[in-house]
């Protein structure tokens, strides 16, 4: 049975576009929240937490809703248009990502602290790692002639896998990191189960947003 996105009922079309509206703006006011909260340049600690909030709530968020069918702030462009500006955000998110985590490594250093002993710090390094190994991988996704020899299909759907994992460990590494004793020093109660609310509904969304547009696939393949 086939069914587009277009035959889809107009509920579940209708809450896709509200929550993808509300997840780009979610993504933005987190990142600014946090930017105001670090007060980026203030110290070499406070570029850590602006770069890895900008990175992966905001620069990676947006690349993956380029791509939704419902709230992508650039629809009328080609697939293989938003494939150039989708790589060009991971690039991004993977040069923020490592400022970021150069900068906390080196506070560390200069303040004779202990190197990724918190799972923060440790989900934070590995995500790191696969997010630019995972933007190296799509080059031949969008230089189709280093594919040969590969199924496209299949290198797209493992792509969009690994990306969603990706997506999640960024998301758990923002919600260990509002733990810290910097976060929960600077904010508490109500505002600090808004703040981690932030990332696991942009988490949802994306999950979605993923998860549907395979089954959609799948569907028009029966």
């Amino acid at each position: 049975m086939t069914q587009s996105v277009q035959s889809e009922p107009w509920f579940y079309a209708f809450t896709r576009i509200l929550f993808g509206s509300i997840t780009h703006f979610i993504a933005a006011g987190f990142t600014v929240f946090i930017a105001v909260l670090a007060r980026p340049g203030s110290s070499l600690f406070s570029w850590h937490p602006f770069l890895m909030t900008l990175a992966f709530s905001l620069l990676m968020t947006e690349a993956v809703l380029l791509f939704s069918p419902h709230s992508s702030p650039v629809r009328k462009l080609s697939h293989k248009t938003k494939g150039r500006l989708h790589w060009v955000l991971q690039c991004l998110c993977v040069t923020c990502a490592c400022l970021g985590l150069s900068a906390i490594s080196y506070n560390k250093y200069l303040n004779d602290k202990p190197h990724f002993t918190s799972w923060h710090g440790l989900v934070g390094i590995v995500t790191v790692g696969i997010v630019g190994v995972q933007s190296l991988a799509a080059v031949p996704l969008i230089y189709i002639k280093l594919a040969k020899g590969w199924s496209l299909a299949k290198m797209k759907r493992y792509h969009a896998v690994t990306g969603l994992l990706t997506y999640l460990l960024g998301s758990g590494s923002l919600v260990l990191g509002l733990w810290s004793a910097w976060f929960t020093g600077s904010v508490n109660g109500h505002a600090w189960y808004l703040a981690v609310l932030c990332p696991c509904l942009s988490a949802l969304v994306i999950m979605s947003q993923v998860t549907s547009a395979y089954l959609a696939k799948k569907q028009m393949q029966s």
